[in-house]
């Protein structure tokens, strides 16, 4: 590895995806895993094999099918957390990459371990020892590092790498640090692990956003050393979420007056892409004014302005919007495109899809052909995003009709098939009517009553996804059915009554399809 190249390390997937209601399915994350590797990061870590059935398939199946960036899987210094480790990413060959972590702060290791520091080292030691034997690409983390006094830090880096870590990185696991801070932290850990200097081993460093410094915090790390990078697609994760790609990424690529000499292989062009498709799978909307993402990050308002960037665009604008992925020219399709000019264009967008699945998609793009002028490239996101976001289909919703009015008791009469099961033979088909304070709370409460379920709403969002009157609307829902666990649900169609009662189905077969299964314990516990 040159010596100034920074890599960046995308935790999307295991980081990102612990944000309450932001569960991907498998299809949905392999997804993401695709544009991960068009986008170029270094290494994607796919999740935490041990955890669950769910996460080890994940890693696994993109370990076998991802090619170019390392693949990752997380692991406790614990032996069972390492062998599942090991197996996820075994597919991946060379590539793949075992990342073990164990918490090293006083706060931690009194009150959460009860170890000594002596005994962390030694569970340290035999954890790296022991994913060596499985991986040569080792990276090791203590948790809490920024917490960790300084020179006990330093014990532990430098034990992880005799051992054989080949990344040491350094989490601000509760976002607790300031840059100056950390950026002495980083350069005292360069300063006194011989091999972080000599590049025999990587500074690596995880920063969450607690107090908003998480950019910051990682570009301060890579100043005094550091030359990986932990961060997630939109900033999403833990609490306030993880430093952001797209805002690490074109800090160094913009300011290279003061990141002098700093490489990153990261497709620039790929990150609204990346986005947008991070965005959808979550279910987590990315804020207008997000800094590169969002919509609002090249608009201009004032005439001052505008003025401005009509004569010269760098008086206002530091990037170039296209340089991002931004105002790439999309030919809408329209209700007379063929099923190849659609599967096509879904090629162009990054979708892999089989035969079964374009002809599933082309039946609802005729459907939405035939309600709208122009059938744009978001829309046909948003309908494949209801492709990837199928899970096994308990009901399906066959009617919905609904009476509403300011004069009006809002009525909504909903007929649900449920598929065949067990000795059935026969599909059952129900229908009941529901009455609520608006069309949408009439909709799902006839829903319960059909399904026999009981959801709190807790979150509900829904957007145009595209330009004009007719515009597809999306909505996403996240449910609360009495576990306290939030199931995220999405739907789209050009009637928003239609896309919120196809959103709430949406959770509910998720719910009933993963209510059988053991419960996947709660990620939020000893973790960098």
């Amino acid at each position: 590895m040159k010596k100034n190249r920074i890599l960046i390390f995308d935790t999307t997937l295991r980081d990102g995806e612990q944000c309450p209601g932001a569960s991907m399915t498998l299809r949905e994350k392999l997804e993401v895993a695709r544009q991960l590797a068009r986008l170029k990061v270094d290494v994607i870590e796919g999740g935490f094999p041990v955890i669950s059935e769910g996460d080890f398939t994940a890693v696994n199946t993109i370990a076998r099918e991802i090619t170019g960036s390392t693949i990752a899987g997380l692991a406790r210094c614990v032996p069972r957390d390492i062998e599942a480790a090991g197996k996820a990413v075994a597919p991946a060959g060379k590539r793949g990459r075992i990342h073990v972590f164990l918490a090293t702060s006083k706060l931690h290791r009194e009150f959460k371990l009860g170890k000594a520091q002596s005994q962390i080292i030694k569970l340290a030691v035999d954890g790296v020892t022991r994913a060596r034997k499985l991986v040569a690409d080792v990276e090791f983390s203590p948790e809490d590092a920024s917490r960790t006094e300084p020179d006990f830090l330093v014990e532990v880096c430098q034990a992880a790498v005799d051992a054989g870590a080949t990344t040491v990185n350094i989490p601000d696991t509760v976002g607790w640090a300031v840059p100056g801070q950390f950026g002495e932290l980083i350069g005292h850990l360069h300063g006194s692990v011989p091999e972080f200097r000599s590049g025999k081993a990587v500074i690596s460093v995880h920063c969450h956003n607690d107090l908003g410094l998480a950019v910051a915090n990682s570009l301060a790390a890579v100043e005094a050393g550091a030359r990986q990078v932990e961060c997630t697609v939109n900033g999403i994760g833990e609490r306030a979420g993880n430093a952001a790609l797209e805002e690490v990424v074109m800090a160094l690529k913009t300011r290279g007056d003061v990141y002098t000499g700093y490489t990153c292989g990261v497709k620039a062009k790929q990150i609204v892409k990346a986005s947008k498709l991070v965005a959808r799978m979550s279910g987590l909307p990315v804020q207008r004014s997000k800094a590169i993402v969002g919509e609002n990050a090249f608009a201009h308002s004032s005439g001052i302005h505008q003025d401005g960037i009509i004569k010269k665009r760098e008086t206002y604008e530091i990037m170039d919007p296209e340089d991002v992925g931004w105002g790439q020219t999309e030919l809408p399709l329209t209700k007379h495109s063929g099923r190849a000019a659609m599967a096509m264009r879904l090629r162009h967008l990054g979708f892999k899809l089989t035969d079964d699945e374009i002809t599933s998609v082309f039946s609802r793009f005729k459907e939405i052909g035939d309600k709208k002028k122009f059938v744009y490239d978001d829309d046909l996101g948003a309908l494949v995003d209801g492709q990837m976001t199928k899970v096994p289909e308990t009901w399906v919703m066959e009617y919905l009709n609904v009476t509403s009015g300011n004069h009006t008791v809002p009525t909504a009469t909903v007929r649900l098939c449920k598929a065949a099961t067990g000795r059935s033979r026969k599909e059952t088909v129900l229908e009941d009517a529901g009455v609520g304070d608006g069309p949408v709370d009439a909709s799902l409460k006839a829903i319960d009553r059909l399904t026999e379920t009981s959801g709190r709403l807790k979150d509900y969002a829904i957007r145009a996804v595209s330009q004009g009157k007719d515009a597809l609307g999306e909505v996403s829902v996240k449910v609360d059915f009495g576990d306290g666990d939030l199931v995220t649900g999405k739907g789209a169609s050009t009637d928003i009554i239609e896309a919120s009662a196809k959103a709430y189905l949406n959770a509910v077969n998720r719910y009933l399809n993963n209510g059988r299964r053991k419960k996947k314990p709660r990620k939020t516990n000893g973790q960098p």
